[in-house]
């Protein structure tokens, strides 16, 4: 009688546009599933590659990697200093789902947007995924937090523009997620 959903990261993957060959990076890991389902689309001919800001997100990316069949590379080190070649990868996910860049101090997110231009290929990709705001009960009962999420509240618009990035845009905001996109310039304007 009722649809019965499938697969949670459907929407993540189809956000991503993802495609086999695809060299993939994702940036902090809160939930595995989300890496797995990307790197499966890359399949064999691509790459998977996961910088995890410490060992527990490691775990969980590794064990995600390993009960979906997938190969993933994973280091562990800070967004600010990705130990990844230059001009390397397609597409870089961020997972802010849990605040990864949002919880960061202005200058950290700096560094860190200034690491993903510097991996991504001329006309790469990143995708920032960030929590949705709260609404109704939800919000009045979590008003611990000030004011909105990173990606939700603009601010990741702002600092992907301010560092590099071009034809930033959210591109949604569905099932509690905000996806924000944007563009490594191809050339290098002087």
């Amino acid at each position: 009688m009722f649809l019965k959903k499938s697969d949670p990261y459907l929407l993540i993957v189809g956000m991503t546009g993802v495609k086999m060959g695809d060299a993939f990076l994702q940036v902090g890991c809160a939930h595995g599933g989300l890496l797995a389902a990307v790197a499966c689309k890359v399949g064999l001919s691509g790459r998977a590659a996961l910088v995890a800001p410490d060992q527990a997100s490691a775990r969980r990316a590794q064990k995600a990697a390993e009960d979906a069949g997938v190969l993933v590379e994973i280091e562990i080190a800070p967004p600010t200093q990705l130990p990844l070649p230059d001009d390397t990868f397609d597409l870089a996910v961020v997972d802010d789902t849990a605040g990864l860049f949002g919880t960061m101090r202005p200058e950290g997110r700096v560094a860190s947007i200034r690491e993903l231009v510097r991996v991504l290929r001329p006309g790469g990709r990143v995708l920032v995924i960030g929590a949705a705001p709260r609404g109704g009960l939800g919000a009045v009962l979590s008003r611990t937090q000030n004011g909105p999420p990173f990606v939700a509240s603009g601010d990741a618009i702002k600092a992907l523009e301010a560092d590099g990035f071009r034809s930033v845009r959210t591109l949604a905001e569905r099932e509690g997620l905000v996806f924000v996109e944007g563009i490594k310039p191809r050339s290098v304007q002087g």
